[in-house]
């Protein structure tokens, strides 16, 4: 689930976004962008899609050691 913060106070926008449960919380209508992970909450979802959190999932870690 997503959540929208509206506020003159930038500061306080924030502090209510992070008390928020939800996966995306917009604050003062931002536009829209694929840097920033997107998913759900508790039993909305698990995981992201986008940004670096999204590729994550189809990653896997390998370590090379060469001479």
């Amino acid at each position: 689930m997503a959540a929208y913060v509206q506020s003159r106070d930038i500061d306080h926008a924030h502090a209510v976004a992070r008390r928020l449960c939800a996966g995306t919380v917009y604050v003062n209508d931002p536009a829209w962008s694929p840097a920033v992970p997107f998913g759900g909450y508790k039993q909305s979802g698990n995981g992201r899609e986008y940004a670096e959190f999204g590729l994550a999932e189809f990653l896997e870690l390998k370590g090379v050691v060469a001479l």
